[in-house]
């Protein structure tokens, strides 16, 4: 029987140091095959340093990265591997000449012939929607056309392996959807594993096959998009997903693994392991909260529906954000039609209910101490 192939990348015990400090302390990840392996986390987490590290930019301090089983450096050449993957960067460096001749660079860098060039760097050109810029100089590009160049030109040379740094940083919202779609049907096509760093949530759960989070250097949870957004290991991890609601309480009940945890005096019920009298963090998504009005004849008489008033209305778009005061707090995500129905403005007393399965638990230490997955 034979054995199944390493994976893209493995990193073991990978750290950088700078300064003295540790900027980058990763003991284990791998990318397999056709991943799209997206790393979220905010600035300064050490996002952009982990994708230097993996393209040889920047030298490890301690541990080791192998591509496809062997060490980058020792058992395969730096520049030979460099060859095998493409690297889109935030800001798109484009050579001052035509959109054709940097598509191109590549592939002549490669020593292809120009017969042999045409057609790749029309498809690639082609896939990201700006044959028509094909004799324009970069100079004369916008933002968004500059980075669908650079973009095409990662993917004119056929790359093993294909990193983007933040590529849709400072787009406008409709150069940068379009462009994040045409990207994703082409990851898609061509099966290219992908490793993209970014500190938006909306393009990490668009493009993610599996989505990781960093934070001071560490990756702190890996996993599905789903896993990651509805069961997040902390509560850093669950506020940079989205999780609107984070309550502390402690466990007064527990039945095989239901169990009801008290918030403020109010019980709430979850899916949990934990024993009576543990402390617990309750995670909320605001999507998962329902809204209906109060009336006299439904006062809530079930677990997890709660009389609520609506402390503040903020319009997100195609949505609004509810602040809501239960006792604890809550937050809502109601479409901008059923504010009308529901006469919705602040001040108004409605019902706020949400399943047990909406409420994710994790253990905490003790009042302050770190929680823990359950």
């Amino acid at each position: 029987m034979n054995a199944p192939p390493p994976p893209v990348f493995e990193a073991k015990n990978l750290q950088v140091i700078r300064g003295g400090s540790l900027i980058l302390n990763i003991p284990s990840l791998s990318v397999g095959e056709g991943e799209i392996f997206v790393l979220i986390g905010p600035n300064g987490a050490g996002k952009s340093t982990f994708l230097q590290t993996l393209s040889a930019l920047v030298k490890p301090s301690g541990g080791e990265v192998l591509f496809r089983g062997r060490k980058i450096g020792a058992d395969i050449p730096v520049l030979q591997y460099r060859r095998r993957l493409a690297m889109v960067l935030q800001e798109p460096l484009l050579f001052d000449t035509t959109v054709y001749n940097n598509v191109a660079s590549g592939l002549k860098i490669r020593g292809m012939n120009r017969d042999g060039i045409e057609p790749i760097v029309a498809r690639a050109l082609e896939r990201f929607g700006i044959p028509h810029l094909r004799d324009r100089s970069a100079r004369t590009l916008s933002g968004g056309e500059a980075r669908r160049a650079s973009i095409a030109r990662a993917f004119a040379t056929n790359p093993e392996v294909l990193l983007l740094d933040e590529p849709f940083s400072a787009l406008d919202p409709i150069m940068r959807e379009t462009l994040i779609e045409d990207l994703e049907q082409v990851l898609r096509e061509t099966r290219t594993t992908a490793i993209f760093v970014t500190h938006d949530r909306t393009e990490a759960l668009r493009l993610a096959t599996r989505l990781g989070v960093m934070n001071a250097g560490e990756i702190l949870q890996t996993g599905t998009p789903d896993d990651v957004m509805n069961h997040p290991v902390n509560e850093f991890v669950a506020s940079l997903v989205g999780v609107e609601t984070i309550l502390h309480g402690k466990v007064s009940e527990r039945n095989g693994r239901t169990i009801i945890a008290s918030v403020a005096g109010h019980p709430i019920e979850g899916i949990g392991n934990m024993d009576p009298g543990e402390g617990v963090a309750l995670f909320i998504r605001p999507e998962n909260v329902v809204l209906s009005a109060l009336r006299s004849g439904n006062l809530p008489a079930t677990r997890n529906v709660f009389p609520a008033r609506v402390e503040k209305i903020t319009t997100m778009g195609l949505y609004s954000k509810v602040r809501l005061d239960c006792g604890f707090p809550l937050v809502a995500y109601v479409p901008n039609p059923s504010l009308a129905d529901l006469s919705l403005k602040e001040g108004v007393e409605v019902l706020a209910s949400f399943k047990t399965t909406a409420v994710h638990l994790i253990r905490r230490a003790g009042r302050d101490g770190p929680a823990q997955r359950t």
